[in-house]
């Protein structure tokens, strides 16, 4: 996906999920994130929308903590979101495609990477809005959903940070139903090591295999789906390992 893209979902997430928290109401509990009310969901992605927008509008090439979050309640803290919902979607349509800033992971430039991660951010808080709400999920589109996939595979458990790790050899093997990609998981004592592929199996069957569509796989890896959604195969223990470890924390 281009930058262009990215930013165009950053934008309709980002409508959705003030949408959704409108509905829900700031005090409703989040199901999809034990312990959070929604005023809590929305004022940590409305620090990390503004964090965002300070390194790329200062053009910062280190790490630079984030401000806090507001003591805002209500209306109040839904027009501080969408405030600085839409100065980020600005600050990245505008951004100089030579753009140099600090980023976290490995990206074709700055400017790619922010905009994917914070329309993956996005959309990952608009389902634990749209959660608390109640009522269907709005739909991932499939392309944006294996992108998705493809960052928290390959980049957050690509580096020493993740903590899915198992002391015996696994392979988890995943499988998009509706499109021709497919991922297999490596886990060891190491860092986890994906290869991305086709979706017919491997040439070493996997212990495990989950398959479902790119957008359940998705909020499933992102655990805001249970296992139950994918149709499980083999071995648990590689899925049960992921859904124990794999967690993402801020910062």
């Amino acid at each position: 996906m281009e930058p262009t893209n990215h930013i165009a979902a950053l934008a309709t997430e980002g409508h959705l999920l003030a949408t959704a928290a409108h509905g829900a109401g700031t005090a409703a509990p989040v199901p999809t994130c034990p312990g959070w009310r929604v005023r809590d969901l929305l004022r940590h992605i409305g620090m990390v929308h503004r964090w965002a927008t300070a390194l790329v509008t200062e053009g910062h090439t280190a790490y630079r903590p984030a401000g806090g979050e507001p003591g805002l309640d209500g209306p109040e803290l839904l027009d501080w979101f969408r405030e600085g919902h839409g100065h980020l979607v600005e600050t990245l349509r505008a951004a100089p495609t030579g753009l140099e800033c600090w980023t976290f992971m490995p990206a074709p430039s700055p400017l790619a990477f922010w905009a994917r991660r914070q329309a993956h951010e996005t959309t990952i808080h608009r389902v634990d809005a749209e959660s608390a709400r109640g009522g269907r999920l709005s739909q991932v589109p499939t392309d944006r959903a294996v992108d998705g996939i493809d960052e928290l595979l390959r980049g957050f458990h690509g580096t020493a940070r993740s903590r899915v790790r198992s002391t015996t050899p696994l392979s988890l093997r995943l499988r998009a139903t509706d499109t021709d990609v497919g991922w297999t998981v490596r886990l060891s004592s190491e860092p986890p090591r994906t290869v991305r592929d086709g979706t017919s199996a491997a040439a070493d069957p996997a212990d495990c295999e989950l398959s479902g569509t790119a957008g359940e796989l998705y909020l499933t890896l992102w655990n805001r789906l249970p296992l139950s959604a994918l149709d499980l195969t083999g071995n648990p223990e590689p899925a049960r390992i992921w859904r124990e470890s794999s967690a993402v924390t801020w910062p």
